[in-house]
């Protein structure tokens, strides 16, 4: 009769899964104590290295995957970023997320992202589960957290960041821009080139939109201007095709219309093309700028001018800040509000009245706070 050897296998008697392997299991089959595993794979230069190629070996025949809420429990450290952004399809996180992840990988960290789908109670939500999971940082791309959101993250005793633009009374520390200045900036910007009845569409209207808005209603009013009538907007999802919708209904409801400044880049792009097929010619009949200054910007035909604003920066810097907190000096900024600014970019789709238009880049910060 054959002997039992005492091998470790993925399966039970019954052939289904033996469950997940624990620290024990890998001690035994590469033949050291528990707490030599341990000491390996928090600091693996504390072993020799024939011990680490046996205990190697064995966490990857058996699968087995550290506890890490456990070690949390036990050390303070999760080596997790908790971070909640409203959007993981929206083309303007793409970079704002890769500076997260270029950042702190290296280190050693992982960056849990939360989608919240641009609804405060999500927000609320996704933020109680990265506290839950005891992450070590706290990114959150907008400043307007619920009452119980920003109680959370008063209380939950780690760095927290607030992104994508400059709050009147941050949390903890602010990296961004002012949304309603770059819309104040905007619109200036194509009343500075001769037009006057200079439109606003936007879609997926949420707080940042709207200070946009804001900051494009300010304008016309300073420059002696009625708005009124000369924006549209809803709740439904940003989109090109729903930039060509707006954009028609504005057409049809303004006649002789010179400008108009749209919410967002893919908006913009819906209005270009709209033009395109009713015969418009941009920028000589009507000149558009968007928002963000995603890369199909300098793509189309004409290359659409666009306000850009610095999300790989924001995030490369909240990153480093929480870095140096964590895991360095300690030392935190000496401003807890950083303001970043934006740029005006000017392509070809935008033109002064009467004259033809050429690429430049244009510096801009906060007109209107």
């Amino acid at each position: 009769m054959p002997q039992r050897t005492g091998r470790i296998t993925g399966k039970s008697r019954r052939g289904k899964p033996a469950g997940r392997a624990k620290l024990s299991d890998v001690a035994a089959r590469a033949g050291v104590s528990a707490v030599t595993v341990s000491r390996a794979l928090r600091k693996p230069e504390m072993v020799s290295d024939d011990v680490r190629r046996r205990i190697d070996a064995a966490v990857r025949e058996l699968g087995y995957v550290p506890n890490y809420l456990a070690s949390a429990l036990a050390s303070s450290r999760s080596h997790i970023i908790g971070v909640v952004v409203p959007s993981l399809t929206n083309g303007v996180f793409v970079e704002y997320l890769k500076a997260l992840h270029d950042a702190f990988l290296p280190k050693g960290f992982q960056v849990l992202v939360l989608n919240s789908r641009y609804s405060q109670a999500e927000e609320e939500r996704a933020i109680a589960t990265l506290i839950g999971h005891h992450a070590e940082a706290m990114i959150v791309a907008g400043i307007d957290q619920t009452e119980r959101a920003r109680k959370l993250l008063e209380g939950c005793g780690v760095p927290v960041v607030q992104t994508m633009e400059i709050a009147e009374k941050p949390i903890d520390i602010n990296i961004g821009m002012s949304q309603r200045g770059a819309g104040y900036a905007a619109t200036r910007f194509l009343l500075d080139l001769g037009h006057r009845k200079v439109a606003h569409i936007a879609a997926r209207v949420d707080f940042r939109a709207r200070r946009r808005m804001e900051g494009y209603q300010k304008a016309m009013a300073d420059a002696g201007l009625d708005s009124e009538g000369m924006v549209i907007a809803n709740l439904q999802q940003s989109s090109v095709k729903r930039g060509a919708e707006l954009f028609t209904e504005m057409l049809d409801k303004v006649p002789g219309l010179q400008a108009v400044f749209c919410c967002n880049d893919d908006l913009a792009l819906g209005a270009l093309f709209e033009c395109q097929r009713r015969g418009i010619k941009v920028p000589e009949d009507l000149s558009i700028i968007g928002f963000n200054d995603l890369d199909f910007c300098a793509s189309s035909y004409p290359a659409l001018s666009s306000v850009a604003i610095p999300r790989y920066e924001m995030a490369r810097l909240a990153a480093e800040i929480v870095l140096e907190i964590i895991r360095g000096s300690g030392a935190r900024p000496k401003q807890p509000r950083i303001d970043l600014g934006f740029e005006i970019v000017t392509r070809g789709s935008t033109v002064k009245r009467g004259r033809a238009g050429g690429a430049r880049t244009v510096r801009a910060r906060a007109l209107a706070k």
